[in-house]
């Protein structure tokens, strides 16, 4: 029991305690408040801190070399999950390449969670347990940009798909055919066909799903490929046949596939369709790069009628990987000589795609440093590899072969920025 003295200083001290008690409290959300701040930009700066990280590691004295490789969903686990994705980033990075190329669009689908694939096909994207609750694209691009790594994704499949995909089955007249009515060309051993690139429809779902990604993602550009293109045999479908015959005074196309005109004017609709690609990805983000890795420009033209020398005299390609897969090296550097090459290298920044292997054959390691060293003589802007899995048990090759830091290339929308 308290005396009344010990009553008064009770009184006394729970006065000051009173006036006390809502500053300390104050205090309190005040430090809480500005830790949170701090902590915020400590989360909010670490990109920039690792891209800070990046380009100490590539001082502007580096060489400039393009170091690229492809990211494959086929025959590859690297995209299936978060962790193997981080760790495939992190291993790039610390073997000094600079830009990945990873597949956004193959096998039908999206790999990327897509309003527009959902709307159009049935489902927002490739249909697999290790892509739930996943966006791929979004894992890319910040995983990439972490490491200081340009994200340049892929449009894998272009206009091929599967014959028995859910997209061809919704939307059978999107197909194209050969002139006897027949649809399927077998790749490998996979029965393939392909979207009708003349059909309004089939323009409007690909620049759809091409503007959606430049506009969702923080991109560093956009790549298509070879299956941008049409075999030469195919074309004779309803739709492209009426197409011909009115701009043609009412005559049918040649029945021979490779007549000149019959050829020229396919293959200069499919350069209609890559203005229009250009110009959707300009139009959304104009310093994205617009990247193409096609074949020789006659196999392009002959077999795909693909006129890609056309589009880069155009402007319509920033940015060439020329896919030279070769089993011997004197096959190799006669690619590299080919005029058209020549012609396109004195414009834009021109690499060269490599092939590192398949799944059951990988190329013999000797090989790839002498074609490595052939594109360095020759002072191409670098080289992409095909693919990434093909790379594993070769970290020691590759520290040799990029022992030091190089710069991406500069291409004409990066360097208006």
């Amino acid at each position: 029991m308290r005396t009344s003295s010990q009553l008064g200083g009770f009184h006394q001290e729970s006065g000051f305690r009173l006036v006390l008690r809502p500053l300390r409290q104050s205090f309190r959300r005040l430090s809480l408040f500005f830790l949170s701040l701090l902590i915020c930009a400590l989360v909010v700066a670490q990109p920039w801190e690792a891209m800070r990280a990046v380009a100490q590691r590539v001082p502007a004295s580096a060489p400039t070399e393009l170091r690229g490789v492809w990211l494959t969903n086929i025959d590859s686990s690297v995209m299936f999950s978060r962790r193997n994705l981080r760790n495939g980033m992190q291993r790039l990075a610390r073997l000094h390449f600079n830009t990945v190329y990873p597949t956004v669009w193959n096998w039908g689908y999206t790999l990327y969670p897509s309003p527009l694939a959902e709307q159009v096909i049935g489902r927002a994207q490739l249909p697999d347990r290790s892509l739930r609750r996943r966006d791929v694209l979004e894992e890319a691009v910040e995983n990439g940009h972490d490491m200081g790594l340009a994200v340049v994704p892929w449009f894998e499949f272009g206009l091929m798909a599967p014959a028995d995909s859910e997209l061809v089955i919704r939307h059978p007249d999107w197909v194209t055919q050969r002139r006897d009515g027949s649809k399927v060309i077998m790749e490998g051993i996979y029965p393939r066909v392909w979207l009708n690139p003349f059909h309004p429809e089939v323009q409007q779902f690909l620049l759809g799903l091409i503007g959606e990604i430049v506009t969702r993602y923080d991109v560093d550009g956009l790549q298509l490929d070879d299956h941008f293109g049409l075999p030469a045999e195919l074309g004779y479908d309803p739709y492209t046949v009426n197409l011909y015959r009115q701009q043609h005074n009412g005559r049918t196309p040649p029945a021979n596939s490779q007549d000149p005109e019959w050829m020229r004017w396919r293959a200069n609709q499919i350069t209609s369709l890559m203005q229009r690609t250009f110009t959707t990805i300009k139009r959304v983000k104009p310093n994205a790069i617009v990247a193409l890795s096609p074949n020789s420009q006659d196999f392009s033209y002959n077999h795909y009628l693909q006129d890609w020398s056309s589009w880069e005299r155009a402007g319509y390609i920033e940015e060439l990987i020329l896919q030279v897969y070769r089993d011997n090296l004197t096959g190799f550097t006669q690619e590299l000589n080919h005029p058209a090459v020549q012609q396109a290298r004195s414009h834009i920044p021109v690499a060269v795609g490599v092939l590192a292997g398949l799944r059951n054959r990988l190329t013999d390691q000797n090989l790839l440093q002498q074609q490595i060293q052939a594109i360095r003589d020759r002072q191409y802007a670098g080289v992409s590899f095909f693919f990434y899995e093909t790379l594993n048990g070769r970290d020691n090759m590759l520290q040799q072969l990029f022992s030091s830091p190089a710069q991406r290339p500069l291409v004409a929308s990066a360097q208006r920025r």
